[in-house]
């Protein structure tokens, strides 16, 4: 099966209008939750929060994964709940997150969760564009496809680009599929989240995810989301060690599950 190829071309603006909102007339509507889990995000969460659809979503949380700096008061300062999560890993502050969510009453709970990152690599105002799939009963899962979306010069480095076609390569080998990205940025049921059983607390959450959901037969679907420079230094692929770290833990984890 031949992979997209990878565009370097600068990502053109984005509009919501290509991409049916949550509320719009015929789309049912559907309490919508945000998890957001950051680490010295200080910079960007604020411009992330700003740019998340206004009225689309009940609740945003960010989870501070014990940051040294000021990214909880800036994101509390955007508008959103912060839970603290002091044990390091990203897998780690979406549990927390989820646990937060779950302790919520019966009716207030999301009936969907939209996860991203808080870097300002991602396009919050293209969420409708992940939930329209869902909320249309057409799937139980929605992958923010970078590969298929348009993607700033610089935005993904070499070792990511080759990192992300390998394990979506071999998840392709293992459960077919038309898998062309690990990307954060993603909308799930959240009773199908929950039934996956998530439970790495690394930078294998992603790619978990994919693997049981293909496992359990889940109907998941991928939508081209852009993508563009971070601000600030990444904390995985910025350094060798982080790079070496997140590849081994994505393919231990597709090969545990083989």
């Amino acid at each position: 099966m031949s992979v997209a190829p990878l565009d370097f071309s600068p990502p053109r603006p984005l509009s919501c209008a290509e991409a049916p909102a949550a509320a719009a007339s015929g789309t049912p509507r559907a309490r919508i939750g945000v998890l957001i889990p950051a680490y010295n995000e200080a910079r960007s969460i604020k411009l992330v929060l700003a740019e998340i659809p206004a009225g689309l979503v009940q609740e945003v949380v960010v989870v501070d994964n014990a940051s040294t700096d000021n990214t909880a008061a800036a994101a509390r300062a955007g508008g959103a709940t912060v839970v603290t999560e002091n044990r390091p890993g990203y897998g780690s502050a979406c549990l927390a997150g989820l646990a937060y969510y779950a302790a919520q009453a019966a009716g207030q709970a999301p009936e969907i969760l939209v996860f991203l990152d808080g870097d300002h690599s991602d396009y919050p105002e293209q969420m409708p564009a992940l939930l329209a799939p869902i909320l249309r009963g057409e799937a139980d899962m929605v992958i923010g496809s970078r590969a298929l979306g348009q993607r700033e010069k610089g935005a993904l480095l070499p070792q990511q680009r080759f990192g992300n076609w390998l394990a979506t390569r071999l998840l392709r080998l293992r459960y077919g599929g038309t898998h062309t990205d690990l990307g954060p940025f993603r909308a799930i049921r959240s009773e199908a989240l929950r039934q996956l059983g998530m439970a790495d607390t690394t930078y294998g959450w992603t790619v978990e995810m994919q693997v049981k959901a293909a496992r359990q037969g889940l109907a998941v679907v991928e939508v081209p989301v852009s993508y563009r420079r971070r601000i600030g230094t990444s904390k995985v692929s910025g350094t060798v060690k982080g790079t070496l770290g997140a590849g081994y833990k994505i393919l231990w984890t597709i090969f545990k599950y083989w």
